[in-house]
């Protein structure tokens, strides 16, 4: 990390966080919020992971991918709040750098993932609507192990490169990150090395594992949208468009959060709403997720029912 052309460099130790930047008098209620929220979230997404593998009519593509993306949200929840509730609790928000570096490898790894998950489920649904009588032979057993294995090693190798990136940048000054969390632009924004180049990488990176996904699953929506729109019967096509509503809503949700925190130049408008909106696809989207796939969907509605009349009998 020594670079004899920087004067003030330093061997960065530990790193401090600043959190969301609220009242003291809020920890409190901060800590119990997210508390709760970490808890919902947990238990939602392991009650979801558990219907899928238990119940026979749950063996299908599209809960397959929901199984995988339900336990990812509960490792991308574990990957930060955790720590976050700890700083919250006892006011101590020192990091070290290699666990800094690590919480951030996980979350970047998993967001990866999460968007490459997403995209997958998006392709389900339109092979199912637009090509119904393709579908048994495009998502056999095989197909649904390549692709959410796909999504898992892409994601997590991808993010090899940009953790590699970080560990090797000169790092000189200050040591304190204006966020709840070890994220990319944060990190590199300590470093003493030439900061165009470094955002020039950040944005290469956020165009092939943010940017490629959100096309993919922009396009096969707007197949199966045009698709919807020319079935005849008013019935037929809210039964098309109930099977894909659930999935659009936490697209639309986490896709759109992220394209605004990692297209965007950060400035000093945009830096507050970048902490709001990181709170929205960090916390608020892995706890609406179980909500929206519950609420909304029949199936698992019934599993859940019929797996608390086992509990209780």
């Amino acid at each position: 990390m020594a670079n004899p052309d920087h004067g003030n460099e330093t061997s960065l130790t530990e790193v401090i966080l600043l959190g969301l930047g609220i009242l003291p008098e809020l920890q409190t209620f901060l800590f119990l919020l997210f508390l709760v929220a970490y808890i919902v979230t947990v238990a939602g997404n392991l009650l979801i992971v558990v219907l899928v593998v238990t119940d026979q009519h749950l063996h299908t593509p599209m809960y397959f991918f929901l199984g995988n993306l339900s336990c990812l949200e509960t490792c991308y929840s574990s990957t930060l709040l955790p720590r976050m509730l700890a700083g919250l609790l006892t006011g101590d928000q020192t990091i070290s750098f290699s666990g800094c570096l690590t919480q951030y490898y996980f979350f970047g790894s998993l967001a990866a993932t999460e968007c490459f998950l997403l995209s997958v489920m998006s392709y389900d649904r339109y092979v199912a609507i637009c090509h119904p009588l393709h579908y048994a032979a495009r998502m056999m057993a095989r197909a649904w192990l390549q692709l959410a294995g796909g999504s898992w090693l892409g994601g997590f190798l991808g993010n090899v490169i940009t953790t590699l990136l970080v560990s090797q940048l000169t790092f000189c000054g200050s040591n304190t990150i204006d966020h709840f969390f070890c994220d990319f632009i944060p990190l590199i924004r300590l470093s003493c090395n030439d900061p165009k180049m470094i955002e020039t990488l950040a944005f290469i990176f956020s165009l092939i594992f943010l940017l490629l996904p959100f096309l993919l699953t922009l396009t096969s929506y707007i197949c199966i949208i045009t698709t919807i729109l020319r079935i005849p019967s008013t019935s037929g096509r809210q039964k098309a468009f109930s099977t894909c509503s659930s999935h659009l809503i936490v697209v639309t949700i986490y896709y759109g959060t992220l394209l605004i925190v990692y297209m965007f130049p950060t400035t000093d408008l945009l830096g507050d709403l970048k902490k709001v909106l990181s709170v929205v696809y960090t916390v608020l989207t892995p706890l609406a997720n179980p909500l929206i796939y519950s609420l909304r969907n029949k199936e698992v509605k019934e599993a859940l029912r019929k797996a608390r009349k086992k509990f209780v009998f």
